[in-house]
């Protein structure tokens, strides 16, 4: 009963200290606008509309998060003078 399990939990460590550290600067994990350190938005919307845009992203083949930053992106497009 002493001995600790092999089995990779939730908070285990990366197997590769170094990669993990230097994750922020992989440009495959990022697309477009997005950075990797980008800012967490909370909207409160009624249940109905949570399902419609879930089912909307899904037909198009697209994550919520990508379909409303597109959204977010094509209605609040930068200004002049704002920094990219």
């Amino acid at each position: 009963m002493s001995e600790r399990s092999s089995r990779r939990g939730f908070a285990a460590r990366p197997a590769d200290p170094e990669r993990w550290i230097k994750a922020a600067d992989a440009d495959d994990k990022c697309s477009g606008d997005t950075s990797p350190f980008s800012a967490r938005l909370t909207i409160d919307v009624t249940p109905e509309l949570r399902g419609r845009i879930k089912i909307t992203a899904f037909q198009r083949g697209m994550t919520v998060a990508d379909m409303l930053r597109d959204l977010l992106i094509r209605e609040f497009p930068p200004s002049e003078g704002d920094p990219s």
